[in-house]
């Protein structure tokens, strides 16, 4: 998953450029992304996950969809932290036979 971390941080990374001081993402798989304590709101979350699907493209040549209704029925949500968000983009990337 170490691959999978690095495209979120270097998504993250591109994110705060645009991103006011405050809410800036810190590079931890224990940040909050959504919910009480996160500090995106749901547009930044939208373009966070557009930034990442295109990263994610880019580094394992494959296309993926992060957030559908899979990842909105799931009763823990793969958006609230960077750590969730990375096992669920596991998971996706192993459905389409890729491995780190």
């Amino acid at each position: 998953m170490k691959k999978i971390i690095e495209v979120i941080y270097k998504s993250i990374n591109e994110m705060n450029s645009q991103l006011d001081d405050k809410i800036k993402l810190v590079e931890s798989t224990e940040t909050v992304l959504m919910g009480s304590d996160g500090k995106l709101d749901s547009l930044a979350l939208v373009n966070l996950i557009v930034v990442i699907e295109q990263n994610i493209e880019d580094k394992f040549d494959v296309s993926i969809t992060i957030a559908d209704e899979r990842a909105m029925s799931q009763k823990r949500s793969p958006f609230r932290t960077i750590g969730t968000l990375t096992d669920y983009i596991d998971t996706l990337l192993k459905e389409h036979q890729i491995s780190e």
